[in-house]
């Protein structure tokens, strides 16, 4: 079995690719691609096949894909030119001869209104017209997309918000990796759908409260409506669109568009989640 791991020089793709190591994938039948071989040179000391490719390079994906089995498609960073980077990976594993894709997508791509989902749910509808196998891994929030704001508590004793009692399923990025690696190193995944998440969906006042064991020091959350909370981070020195953002994200949580708390990745790594204060811990040691 021969599978390509592609964002292998960001943080969730380059964890598959030890997780792949780790549950006895030879290093000869991975292939790690990436912008960048220099990012990926310690992988290649140890075996692992690597590749330099854009997403937006058809012919570069064409070539690393070939003789694959399985592409696992990392989602692309480039808001707004996601789809037609993702088609070109699309077409490249079908042009290369690869049997099965595997995307990681958002938490109910298809349905919920999440401001990033629109790009997850159009290559979602991809890969289901490809002709291709694929198994979509819709992974909730990271732990550490929180990391900013406890290390800010630090010094302020203080986590801003405007997301009001809504919850957060989060889980840290080696969860979601092994949980990718499950799926790639074998079993029934065809044509499955798995919303991945953590154990225990959290507030931001468990947020607060698991900042302050970690951190030895008290932190609040402090609960501002979405215009001051858009205020005070102009005011930080955020412009304005990434405030917008932030904010839109504090709404979508309010709302309980991260909410959902299933069984799917603890199912997929054969062990609960790691819990949010053990993940703060862990990310900030």
């Amino acid at each position: 079995m021969s599978v390509v791991v592609t964002g292998a020089t960001g943080h969730l793709g380059r964890l598959v690719v030890e997780h792949l190591l780790a549950g006895g994938l030879p290093a000869g039948e991975i292939t790690a691609v990436g912008r960048r071989l220099d990012r990926l040179a310690d992988l290649a000391d140890r075996g692992v096949r690597t590749a330099a490719a854009d997403y937006s390079d058809g012919p570069a994906l064409e070539a690393a894909f070939a003789g694959a089995d399985t592409v696992l498609l990392v989602s692309g960073s480039e808001v707004g030119q996601r789809i037609a980077q993702h088609r070109s990976a699309v077409d490249a594993s079908r042009a290369a001869g690869v049997r099965r894709v595997v995307y990681t997508s958002a938490p109910h791509a298809d349905t919920t209104a999440l401001a990033v989902a629109p790009d997850h749910k159009a290559t979602e509808e991809l890969l289901r017209a490809s002709g291709l196998a694929w198994t979509i891994l819709r992974n909730n929030w990271y732990t550490e997309n929180y990391l900013a704001a406890v290390e800010q508590a630090r010094s302020t004793g203080v986590i801003l918000t405007s997301a009001g009692t809504g919850r957060v399923a989060s889980a840290p990025r080696d969860d979601y990796a092994a949980g990718a690696a499950a799926v790639l190193l074998g079993g029934d995944h065809d044509g499955r759908v798995y919303e991945l998440s953590g154990d225990v969906a959290w507030t931001f006042d468990e947020l607060a409260a698991a900042a302050s064991e970690v951190l030895g020091t008290p932190v609040v959350a402090r609960h501002v409506p979405d215009d001051e909370h858009r205020a005070i981070l102009v005011g930080a020195g955020l412009d304005e669109g990434t405030a917008g953002f932030v904010v839109a994200l504090d709404e979508a949580t309010r709302r309980g568009d991260l909410a959902d708390a299933t069984a799917d990745l603890r199912t997929l790594i054969g062990r609960p989640t790691t819990p949010l204060v053990d993940a703060l811990r862990t990310a900030l040691a």
